[in-house]
C-alpha cells in the first residue's frame, strides 16, 4: 500500500465504533504463549522518507548489471503501458470473477488473452492460466493421460534437453499419480532428440512425448518428424513453447500432419520483469475434442436477452466447483494479474511487434555467440540452430569465470554443470532485444579479461 492515511485519532475513533478498548484487545484470543511481545532484530520505525531513503539504498547495492542469463526467463523490454494499465484499481486487486455482471472488464481481458494465445499457438482453445510453465508440463502430462483413452499406459516421454527444472516439477507433481516418465537421450552433437531415438519404443503403449521448441539449449528440433512419429504410434504430443519464438516460427498447430495436441509453456516473456524469479504465470491452449480434459477455467462471449454483448466463465472444471474426483486439477489461484499483463503486452504489440522482438533476439545471439567463440578458449558446443540462446564450452571451471564477469557488472549466463556434467565446463548464454551492440562488446572484453586471469583447467 502506497500510502496509509490512517492518523492515531483515526484508529481510535474506529475503534470505539465497533466497541472495542486497544489494537491489542483485537487479538486477545491468541494464546499469549503464542504470541512475540517484542522483535528485538527489527529496526524501529522509520517515517516516510527515511523509508525511501533506506530503500533506494538497498536498490543501489543490487547494482545494474547486464544480464546475459535467459534459461527460462527472460529479458525483455516492457511498455510502460503494461503495468500502468493493470495496476490499476479494477485490476491489481480484482479476484476470481465469480460474478460475471459486477466483472465484466476483468473477463473480457481473459476473453481477448485466451483468443491471442490459441492464435500464437494455432490452437483452437486456451486456459487462463496456470501457475507457469514448470507446472504447466506436469498440467499438460496429466492431461495427456485422460485426453488419450486408447493409451492405457500412462506413460509420457520426456527429453532430456527439456528444461531441467520443468522435468523435476513435473516428476514431483504427476509421478506419485500413476505416471510413468522415461527420459529421451538427446543427440551430443547437435543438441536435438532425433527420430532415430524413438525406434525403441515402436508398437509399445506410449500416452504421450513431450516436445520443447526451442528445447532448452535453445536449439530448434525437428517437430515435424517427432510429431508425426508420435501420432503414428497413438501418442499425443505435448509442445513446449516460447511465446516469443512463435514470432517466426511455425505454431505447435501446424507441426507435421495433424499438429500438436496440448501446448503449454511459460507466459513470463509477455510482459512480466524478472522480478527475482517471479511470480510468472503458464499458458495452455489446446484442441476443442480435449476441452473438458483442460484444467483452468475459460471464458466465453455470449448475448444477453437484449442482444448485447457479454462475457461469462463457461467452463471451470476445478475441484472448487466439482466432486475431486472429477476435477482435472486442483488450481486455484492462476496467476491471473500477470495473465493480464501478457494480454496487454499482445496488444500493444501485435504481430509485427513481437516478430522485430523475435528477431533482433536471434541477431544479438548470433552476435553475442560470434564475439564470444572469437576468444580462445570459447567455443560452441551444438551445431543445429538456435533460437535466443546457445550452449558454449570453456577450457576451464564455469563458476568462478561467471564469479569475476558478476564483479563487473555482468550476469554471464548459466552454468550448465550441475544439470549436464557431460559438456564439462559449459555455459547457456542468451540475448534479447535489450541488449545492443555496446553490451555485447563489453561481455565480450570482460570475458576476454577474465579468462586471462582465471585458471584454465
Amino acid at each position: 500500500m502506497p500510502f496509509i492515511p490512517h492518523t492515531d485519532e483515526d484508529v481510535h475513533e474506529m475503534l470505539q465504533a465497533i466497541g472495542v478498548p486497544s489494537i491489542e484487545t483485537l487479538f486477545e484470543e491468541i494464546p499469549a504463549s503464542l504470541r512475540v511481545r517484542s522483535l528485538e532484530e527489527i529496526p524501529v520505525g522509520l517515517n516516510e522518507f527515511e523509508v525511501m531513503q533506506l530503500m533506494a539504498a538497498r536498490a543501489r547495492a543490487d547494482g545494474r548489471p547486464k544480464c546475459f542469463i535467459g534459461a527460462g526467463a527472460y529479458e525483455h523490454h516492457i511498455p510502460a503501458a503494461v503495468w500502468s494499465t493493470i495496476t490499476r484499481g479494477e485490476f491489481y486487486s480484482a479476484y476470481t470473477p465469480y460474478q460475471a455482471e459486477a466483472s465484466q472488464g476483468t473477463l473480457q481481458t481473459i476473453y481477448e488473452y485466451q483468443s491471442m494465445m490459441a492464435s500464437l499457438t494455432g490452437m483452437q482453445v486456451s486456459n487462463a492460466s496456470l501457475y507457469d510453465g514448470a507446472t504447466a508440463v506436469a498440467e499438460a502430462s496429466l492431461m495427456a493421460v485422460r485426453a488419450n483413452r486408447r493409451s492405457k499406459a500412462s506413460r509420457i516421454l520426456l527429453p532430456r534437453n527439456l528444461h531441467p527444472h520443468y522435468r523435476a516439477v513435473t516428476l514431483a507433481m504427476a509421478s506419485n499419480q500413476g505416471l510413468k516418465f522415461e527420459e529421451l537421450p538427446f543427440e551430443r552433437a547437435t543438441g536435438h532428440i532425433s527420430v532415430a531415438s524413438l525406434t525403441g519404443f515402436d508398437g509399445q503403449d506410449v500416452t504421450a512425448l513431450v516436445i520443447q521448441q526451442p528445447n532448452f539449449f535453445g536449439v530448434l528440433e525437428d517437430v515435424d518428424a517427432l510429431t508425426d512419429w508420435a501420432h503414428a504410434h497413438g501418442a499425443l504430443v505435448i509442445a513446449v513453447v516460447n511465446p516469443i519464438s512463435l514470432a517466426l516460427l511455425r505454431p505447435p498447430g501446424e507441426w507435421g500432419a495433424k499438429g500438436a495436441d496440448i501446448v503449454v509453456g511459460e507466459g513470463q516473456p509477455l510482459g512480466c520483469p524478472l522480478s527475482s524469479g517471479g511470480p510468472y504465470f503458464g499458458f495452455m491452449t489446446t484442441r476443442m475434442e480435449h476441452v473438458r480434459q483442460m484444467p483452468g477455467r475459460i471464458v466465453g462471449r455470449t448475448v444477453d436477452l437484449d442482444g448485447r454483448p457479454g462475457f461469462t466463465l463457461t467452463l471451470q472444471a476445478r475441484e472448487q466447483h466439482i466432486r475431486r474426483a472429477k476435477a482435472t486439477s486442483n488450481i486455484c489461484t492462476n496467476q491471473g494479474l500477470l495473465m493480464m499483463a501478457g494480454t496487454v503486452y499482445l496488444c500493444l504489440m501485435g504481430p509485427e511487434g513481437l516478430e522485430r522482438v523475435a528477431i533482433a533476439s536471434v541477431t544479438r545471439t548470433e552476435q553475442l555467440a560470434q564475439a564470444l567463440t572469437a576468444i580462445s578458449g570459447v567455443r560452441r558446443v551444438f551445431s543445429r540452430p538456435v533460437f535466443h540462446e546457445t550452449v558454449l564450452a570453456l577450457d576451464r571451471p564455469v563458476a568462478p569465470v561467471l564469479a569475476a564477469l558478476a564483479k563487473r557488472d555482468i550476469q554471464g549466463g548459466l552454468d550448465l554443470s550441475p544439470y549436464y556434467p557431460e559438456f564439462g565446463p559449459a555455459l547457456l548464454v542468451c540475448a534479447t532485444e535489450t541488449k545492443n551492440e555496446a553490451d555485447i562488446e563489453a561481455y565480450a572484453s570482460a570475458l576476454s579479461e577474465v579468462l586471462r586471469s582465471v585458471r584454465a583447467a
